[in-house]
C-alpha cells in the first residue's frame, strides 16, 4: 500500500510510501492521498494532519515513468475543471494529477519535508498550511527541465507565499532552493535537524490540536478566503466568518481571568 495513516489522538500522519521512486506520485498513490485527506477532513476526531514521505524524500514530483506511458491530447482529461457554468462555487473540483492539491480542507495540514520536495512534490508542500523542512531538504521546480508545467497550484500558491518576483525566479529557472533559503524567503516556516521533520511537525500538530478548534478553523478560513478581495470586503467577510466565535471566546476570557494562560503559558488553557 502506497499510503497509510498513523493516528495519535487528534493528530493524523498521512504517510506516502513509495521510497523506491523517492515518493513520486503515480495514479494509485494520487488517489490514495486524495482519499486519505478527505477522510481526515470528514472525521470529527481528527484536528490536524501531518503529511510525510517515508524513506527520506517528501516527494520527487509526478512519476515521470508513468507519465511517459500517456499519449494523446486527452490523456489528462480526467483532471479537467468543468466549464464555469457547470461548476458551482461550492462544489468540489475533480481530483488533481498529484492527488489532494485541489482539496480545500477545513483543518490544517503540516508538511514534514525531508530530502526533495520538487516539481509536483513542491506543489504538494505548498498546498499544506505550514512546512517543516529538514536542514538537508530542498525544493525546486525541477519539472522546468522536462517542459512539464505546474498544474497543481504552484503558480497560484508560490507567489502568495514569497511574492511574484521570487516566485517567478524559482518557476522560470527551476533552480534548487535549499532549506536555509526556503526559510529566509518564507517558503517554509520551520527548520528541523536531518531525520527529525516528522517528529517536529507532529509536535507542532499536537500544539495546534490543543486549542479551541472552531475558532482556530475560523481564523484559518478567513486567511484562506481573503485573497483577491478589497480590504473593506475582506474585513466584512472576516467579521461574518468569525462573529459567532466571539461568544464562545467569552468562556476563554473567563478562564484567563481565573489565572489560566498568564505570562504566555499555554500548557493548561
Amino acid at each position: 500500500m502506497s499510503v497509510r495513516i498513523e493516528k495519535e489522538g487528534p493528530v493524523w500522519t498521512v504517510i506516502h510510501s513509495r521510497p523506491e521512486a523517492r515518493n513520486a506520485v503515480n495514479a494509485e498513490s494520487a488517489t490514495a492521498l486524495y482519499d486519505a485527506f478527505r477522510d481526515f477532513d470528514a472525521d470529527d476526531s481528527a484536528s490536524v494532519a501531518v503529511f510525510w514521505g517515508e524513506g527520506g524524500a517528501f516527494c520527487a514530483g509526478w512519476d515521470l515513468k508513468q507519465a511517459a506511458t500517456l499519449s494523446g491530447a486527452n490523456a489528462l482529461d480526467p483532471y479537467d475543471f468543468p466549464e464555469v457554468g457547470d461548476f458551482p462555487e461550492a462544489s468540489e473540483p475533480p481530483m488533481a494529477a498529484m492527488g489532494p492539491s485541489r482539496l480545500e480542507l477545513s483543518k490544517p495540514v503540516i508538511a514534514a519535508v525531508a530530502g526533495p520536495a520538487v516539481a509536483g512534490g513542491m506543489e504538494l508542500a505548498l498546498w499544506c498550511d505550514i512546512r517543516v523542512m529538514e536542514d538537508t531538504a530542498f525544493m525546486g521546480v525541477y519539472c522546468r527541465r522536462w517542459g512539464i508545467p505546474l498544474i497543481d497550484g504552484g503558480t497560484v500558491r508560490l507567489p502568495r507565499l514569497v511574492g511574484d518576483g521570487r516566485a517567478l525566479d524559482l518557476i522560470l529557472t527551476g533552480r534548487q532552493v535549499k532549506a536555509d533559503e526556503a526559510l529566509k524567503i518564507g517558503l517554509c516556516e520551520y527548520l528541523a535537524p536531518a531525520g527529525e521533520s516528522r517528529q517536529q511537525a507532529e509536535a507542532l500538530a499536537h500544539q495546534l490540536a490543543r486549542f479551541p478548534q472552531s475558532c482556530l478553523r475560523a481564523d484559518r478560513r478567513s486567511v484562506r478566503n481573503q485573497h483577491g478581495l478589497s480590504e473593506r470586503e475582506a474585513l466584512r467577510r472576516e467579521w461574518q466568518n468569525s462573529k459567532a466565535e466571539v461568544s464562545k471566546g467569552i468562556d476563554g476570557a473567563a478562564r484567563f481571568a481565573g489565572g489560566k494562560g498568564r505570562s504566555g503559558d499555554f500548557n493548561d488553557v
